[in-house]
Parts: structure tokens; C-alpha cells; sequence
């Protein structure tokens, strides 16, 4: 009698569903890891952001009109300046601050 090797389909089939249960498990936190990371790094943007505009008064004596002001200047940002990582552009609020904007 010849015994055949390999895997029956119903075994091939709760492989299936074990790894579907797990990708199931998984996605969701490794997707809210990355929105979590990704807002995260706007508020560092930002915090930075704002300390040059405050370096800015320090040495002009006087608030950027623009942020511009301050982000075009290599003196202030050598790597160019921040971006946000969901693609909202960074604004000057009227006390001279960029504020958090509210992600996706």
C-alpha cells in the first residue's frame, strides 16, 4: 500500500484560518502604531518649529511676519524645515506659534 505525503485540505484550510486570525490580531495595532508615530512626530515638528521662531525674536528682536520667515532661513533649519507627516502645512497662529492641527 502507497501512503501519499503531503498536506489534506482540511489541514491546508485551518492553517489558513489560524494565520487569518492572526493578521486579524495584528494589522490593527501595527497600523494604530504607525498613526501614533506619525503624530507624534508633528508635535516634535512643531515644538521645534516653535523654538526657532523664538530664536528668531531673540536675534531680530522682532516676530516673523510669515513662517516662512523663519523656515526658508538655513540659519534656522540647515535641512530644511519640518514637515508634517500627514501633509498639513504648519501655520503661524496670532500669538506667533504654530499650534497642533488635528490629524486624520
Amino acid at each position: 500500500m502507497k501512503f501519499r505525503k503531503g498536506f489534506t485540505l482540511v489541514e491546508l484550510l485551518i492553517v489558513v484560518l489560524i494565520l487569518g486570525a492572526l493578521a486579524a490580531i495584528a494589522l490593527p495595532r501595527i497600523m494604530g502604531g504607525a498613526t501614533n508615530a506619525k503624530i507624534n512626530a508633528c508635535k516634535t515638528n512643531v515644538d521645534l518649529i516653535n523654538t526657532q521662531v523664538e530664536l528668531y525674536y531673540s536675534r531680530t528682536d522682532a516676530w516673523p511676519t510669515l513662517l516662512t520667515d523663519v523656515t526658508t532661513d538655513t540659519d534656522y533649519f540647515p535641512d530644511g524645515p519640518p514637515v508634517c507627516p500627514f501633509g498639513t502645512p504648519y501655520t503661524l497662529n496670532a500669538n506667533n506659534r504654530v499650534t497642533e492641527h488635528t490629524h486624520p
